[in-house]
């Protein structure tokens, strides 16, 4: 079996009292797509949050390419090569997904670009 691009493993995030993820395992293999459905409040952003770095697992491991990562902000999970598109993001409607995508990494990379040249 390949390895997998990114695994979270027993992944834990509690607000106060609120436990948002409990004990999560994921584990996704290249080139492959996943949907994470629930209801509201089922914890699907919390995990999709932490993956990209907003918010701190309280405890769990998460892996990129077989090794441990730690992604703390959103710009270690881009090093990374990890994007995240809002779902309330402002998307391109006669674009398809792929393009809306792209056109978030290459605004990345433009800002990017500018900040280095100032």
């Amino acid at each position: 079996m390949a390895q997998a691009a990114i695994e979270l493993i027993g992944i834990n995030k509690s607000f106060g009292a609120v436990r948002a993820n409990r004990d999560i395992n994921l584990e996704v293999a290249r080139g492959t797509i996943h949907g994470i459905v629930g209801e509201n409040g089922a914890g699907k952003s919390t995990l999709m949050s932490i993956l990209y770095g907003f918010y701190q697992a309280d405890s769990g491991e998460i892996r990129v390419g077989g090794q441990p990562a730690s992604i703390k902000t959103p710009n270690d999970a881009i090093a990374l090569g990890i994007g995240m598109v809002h779902q309330h993001f402002m998307l391109v409607d006669n674009f398809s997904v792929l393009e809306n995508v792209i056109l978030g990494a290459e605004s990345d990379a433009l800002l990017k670009s500018s900040i280095a040249k100032a």
